[in-house]
């Protein structure tokens, strides 16, 4: 170092700074160590709450012919004799997965698909040992279930916040893949709110750590050791991991749980409205600066929702402070709230943001509802650039199996390459409103379409293969 060029200050205050450094390295290699810490310490705190479970199952011989009830057949054919190969017309099926301790009175959550239609159901923890477990619940639509053992100061798993998981945020999966033992995966949050067909209510947490056949049931969790899902599917061509997990989050999991311990089932309250996810379109119409929420797009008579207020059109933003990105997601705040319960429900309605109190009620059996309107019927129109409907008719609406309470404008040709066939729109589809205006002739439709040209047009549309009715906002 040149000192003239720096000068005796400068070296003074450059000494001072690295004596600092060193003495601060040390205090900063713990901090890394206390925050980092080994693989093997996480393991060792939650391994020992994550149990294997094997499953009896008697199913019907799919094969069975009366030949093989002839013990001369039987030993030709090389087919034992055991209990588990009765003669008669049904077998037992054994399959394996993995639950997770969660009190130390003999609590163990796991899957719903683990268990379901058990006959026998044994729990074996690390070190062998066996316990029969009872069945005290199951949720299919969220693919949990509660098992309980007769045991006592059980190893137990500590609950971590899965709200507060981040994509990004390190994660182990612990399970018995392959029936082959307990095994530990490392990975990461790959991605969080994902919803991929295979239950009714979805919130998943995406991750890259190795989940296969076997560990369904098992524990994800933290860097300290706390649970934050449980692992549940993968998506896979080969039958194994392929870097897409899915773990249902433990808040959630834990709300089953509360449910089924107290009353052996789960009680959902709902809201009574058929949502849709709010696209780059929509938003553009709504003068929106982000596609955000979602759109309502039928609003079910005699439903909470209907009682509070909220109409076909209005854009949900959040529920009880909960920013709502997706119709899943709804569905899961809602059905995860108490009912009786007053929702908070944060509302986009003609450009004004407003606030709506809906109470709750518990989820009835059939929510469907029905609306009357005239019918029409007439030649074709082609108004709307690549697509050319028609009025309704009796012929019509008999052919393309339209409910009699649908009224509007029957699709009857889409360009392939037109702004509407991008967006969805069909043939067979019924436009039932344009601009949220009501259409049953051309002179309104026609009258809609000029209305609002510098936005996209907004179609209210019934689908008949969906049975059901979505917005859809096609680009001029």
């Amino acid at each position: 170092m040149n000192s003239k060029r720096f000068g005796r200050p400068a070296l003074a205050l450059a000494a001072a700074v690295l004596t600092l450094a060193v003495q601060a390295a040390p205090a900063a290699a713990q901090l890394v160590q206390n925050e980092l810490r080994s693989y093997a310490d996480v393991a060792q705190v939650a391994s020992p709450a994550v149990v294997n479970i094997s499953t009896d199952k008697v199913v019907a011989n799919r094969n069975n012919h009366p030949f093989m009830n002839d013990p001369f057949f039987r030993r030709f054919f090389e087919m034992p004799e055991d209990e588990n190969h009765p003669r008669g017309g049904e077998r037992v099926e054994r399959s394996l997965g993995s639950g997770v301790v969660i009190s130390a009175d003999g609590y163990i959550l796991t899957n719903n698909h683990v268990v379901e239609n058990a006959d026998k159901v044994k729990i074996t923890f690390e070190g062998d040992r066996e316990y029969d477990a009872e069945i005290v619940g199951t949720d299919p639509r969220t693919d949990v279930a509660l098992l309980k053992i007769e045991a006592a100061g059980l190893p137990f798993i500590r609950l971590g916040d899965s709200d507060a998981l981040r994509v990004g945020d390190q994660v182990m999966a612990i399970g018995n893949p392959f029936g082959v033992g307990q095994t530990v995966t490392m990975g990461i949050v790959s991605a969080l709110g994902r919803s991929i067909g295979l239950i009714d209510y979805e919130d998943l947490i995406q991750t890259d750590a190795s989940i296969n056949p076997g560990n369904s049931g098992g524990a994800l969790v933290d860097m300290q050791g706390r649970l934050v899902g449980m692992n549940s599917a993968i998506l896979s061509r080969s039958g194994g991991s392929q870097g897409i997990g899915f773990a249902i989050p433990s808040r959630m999991a834990m709300r089953i749980v509360e449910s089924l311990k107290a009353d052996g089932e789960v009680v959902r309250a709902y809201l009574g409205v058929l949502p849709q996810e709010v696209d780059q379109n929509v938003a553009n119409y709504y003068g929106m600066d982000r596609p955000r929420g979602v759109i309502v797009t039928q609003v079910n008579a005699d439903t909470p929702a209907a009682k509070a207020g909220l109409k076909e059109g209005d854009i949900i933003l959040s529920v009880d402070g909960t920013e709502i990105r997706n119709p899943s997601m709804l569905r899961n705040v809602i059905s995860l709230s108490e009912v009786g319960s007053e929702a908070k429900v944060k509302l986009l309605r003609d450009g004004k943001e407003k606030t709506l109190g809906v109470t709750l009620e518990k989820f009835p059996e059939d929510t469907r509802t029905a609306r009357a309107n005239p019918q029409g019927g007439g030649t074709e129109d082609e108004s709307l650039a690549g697509v050319t409907v028609r009025e309704l008719s009796e012929r019509t609406r008999s052919m393309g199996n339209i409910p009699e309470n649908i009224t509007g404008l029957l699709v009857t040709a889409v360009e392939p390459t037109s702004n509407a066939a991008r967006e969805g729109l069909a043939a067979g589809d019924v436009i039932q409103e344009v601009a949220r205006r009501p259409v049953t002739g051309f002179g309104e439709f026609q009258e809609a379409l000029g209305l609002n040209d510098d936005r996209p047009v907004f179609l209210r549309v019934y689908k008949p293969r969906q049975a059901q009715s979505v917005f859809i906002a096609v680009p001029r």
